[in-house]
């Protein structure tokens, strides 16, 4: 089968990493960009050889023979080219977060179900190479039926500095790393039923939480979900990594610092060090989180391709969308939220 060729809507931070990703996975070639500033297009465009730059998105699907859409913009945009999108029977692809509310993620799903085109998500998170293996640890049954779980994504790294523009949302850490950590909680250990949520506001010149903790009753288990960006100095701080620990009723499991899994039972410890794959154009201090990025999309793109279904479909991550905003009603009333 032939490459199949697509539309990359946006040229910011994400999208060098997208594109070089899409170029790892192989079976797509980017044919067009688009960029409402030109010249960030052209530039990703010389860099990566893209034949055709637009800042105009309707002129690129007008004139372009595609078979998906690629969106890659900042979440206020993304209702509007993946409707954009489905107006012209193309599958589409979207970055994280899916949309800046519910009912704008509720409809981008309903345009694409009655355009008869799959609404797929780039929620890389749990395509680590880490999270994948402890995900193996724990459906091998070793540690028994687990009942507890903690998350951790705690981390003094100044994002602010390196993405300004986050200092402007007045949904930050839930819409933004919750997205992926409570994600992970879901393809760890199964659907919540119930959660509660508490926020914090560290930083000063902010407009969002920084800081949050989420407790979430999966049937069998509690799972906790702590997240912050609070710049606050830590000893161990080994940014963008996330920590797990798994407890089940035969022993645990925990995925350490520098990548390590230790699995504990009746008999000791077996730990193994589970790094991520390196590649040349990937930033070494997001190492784990880009080359996330290649298995992540060679799901979607097999998806596309009819050969297996995709993990992060719109359907299904429509549930981690609700997650996350229904954290924030939570977190607004003071009182658990009833998910059933």
């Amino acid at each position: 089968m032939s490459n199949l060729r697509f539309a990359a809507f946006g040229a910011g931070f994400w999208a060098r990493f997208q594109l070089a990703g899409w170029r790892e996975a192989g079976g797509a070639d980017c044919v067009a960009i688009y960029n409402r500033t030109r010249s960030k297009a052209e530039s990703l465009a010389r860099e990566f050889s893209i034949p055709a730059v637009y800042d105009n998105a309707e002129e690129l699907l007008d004139r372009e023979r595609l078979d998906f859409v690629d969106v890659i913009t900042d979440v206020d945009t993304h209702a509007r080219f993946v409707h954009l999108a489905a107006a012209h029977k193309l599958p589409v692809i979207c970055q994280k977060p899916l949309a800046p509310s519910l009912a704008e993620a509720e409809g981008m799903l309903r345009a694409c179900r009655e355009s008869g085109v799959p609404l797929l998500v780039n929620e890389n998170w749990r395509w680590q190479t880490p999270i994948r293996e402890l995900k193996r640890a724990l459906e091998a049954g070793v540690i028994g039926r687990p009942f507890r779980a903690r998350i951790d994504m705690i981390s003094g790294f100044p994002v602010f500095r390196n993405q300004p523009f986050l200092r402007e949302l007045k949904q930050f850490i839930l819409t933004d790393l919750g997205s992926h950590t409570l994600d992970v909680a879901r393809f760890l250990m199964g659907e919540p039923d119930r959660l509660y949520c508490q926020t914090h506001r560290v930083h000063s010149g902010i407009q969002g939480e920084d800081v949050a903790t989420i407790m979430l009753s999966v049937p069998g288990a509690t799972v906790l979900v702590e997240m912050a960006y609070a710049e606050n100095y830590l000893e161990r701080d080994r940014f963008p990594e996330t920590f797990i620990f798994v407890e089940g009723d035969r022993g645990s499991a925990e995925l350490a610092p520098d990548f390590w899994i230790r699995v504990t039972t009746r008999e000791g410890t077996h730990a193994r060090r589970c790094p991520p794959p390196r590649y040349p154009w990937a930033d070494p201090a997001y190492d784990v989180v880009h080359s996330s990025i290649v298995p992540c999309q060679a799901n979607l793109l097999a998806a596309l391709k009819g050969e297996q279904a995709a993990e992060t479909s719109g359907e299904d991550n429509l549930k981690t969308v609700r997650l996350v905003f229904s954290s924030y009603e939570s977190a607004a009333a003071g009182r658990a939220v009833d998910l059933r």
